[in-house]
């Protein structure tokens, strides 16, 4: 990066969460002038421009000039001038900030379908924005980087949740859920009446209510509730947090 600077930016397309467009312009005048700007050949140009444009779905809007675009469709104009160059690697700030719902749906549909040519980066605080348009997530919190994985692994803990009346075996139930094949943690939140324990073992899809189920009904305790928790990437993302005391 430090040694050739310019061949990687020719590599790298973005679209910052506040595109810098210029409303007074057609689309096809801007798109024409970041040909220039990216040094595309000037016999290249009107088929680069076309080509972007279908991709996003723009082909309609090209003599318009920006200014009169809904806020979806100018995000649109900004994705057009991200891939305009063929980069293998598109950078997306915050994609579908300020969009409303139907715009949403449709950027992250673009985003899913650019990304059969090009590896894609979003940077976002929305976990819902990642689930909908990744394959993999990189938590970043205070600076450091605190995972990194496909989302698919990140969920791929096996977690239920059981609550028991208050019966004095609180470590007894402990030990014995411990001592369960296939868990990994146990731990436990005590409250007024009951005691919540929350079960992980491994492996994405394992349901572990059976063989707690099992225990519990040997051992006759007072089972108030059981049920199977999905690990989300949002429940990650505040695990993570509460380690380091909350940030982003």
């Amino acid at each position: 990066v430090l040694n050739d600077t310019e061949k990687v930016q020719e590599l790298i397309g973005y679209l910052p969460e506040n595109a810098p467009i210029y409303p007074e312009l057609t689309v096809q005048s801007y798109l024409k002038m970041i040909a220039e700007l990216r040094n595309i050949p000037k016999g290249k140009q009107r088929d680069r421009i076309g080509e972007a444009a279908i991709s996003v779905g723009l082909v309609d809007r090209l003599t318009r000039p920006i200014g009169t675009l809904s806020k979806g469709y100018r995000q649109r104009v900004g994705l057009a001038q991200a891939i305009l160059h063929q980069p293998k690697l598109l950078i997306l700030d915050e994609p579908t900030n300020g969009l409303d719902p139907t715009q949403i749906v449709e950027v992250r549909r673009l985003i899913r379908s650019l990304s059969k040519n090009s590896t894609i980066m979003v940077s976002t605080h929305i976990l819902s924005e990642v689930e909908a348009t990744c394959d993999r997530a990189l938590i970043i919190i205070r600076g450091e980087l605190k995972a990194d994985a496909k989302l698919s692994e990140m969920a791929a803990t096996a977690q239920a949740q059981l609550i028991v009346g208050r019966n004095g075996q609180e470590a007894a139930i402990k030990k014995a859920l411990d001592g369960l094949s296939g868990v990994t943690r146990v731990d436990m939140d005590e409250r007024t009446d009951a005691v919540m324990y929350r079960v992980r073992g491994t492996g994405a899809g394992v349901d572990l209510c059976p063989k707690i189920f099992a225990l519990a009904k040997t051992q006759d305790w007072p089972v108030m509730e059981l049920r199977h928790e999905t690990k989300t990437l949002e429940s990650v993302f505040n695990e993570l947090t509460a380690t380091v005391g909350g940030g982003r």
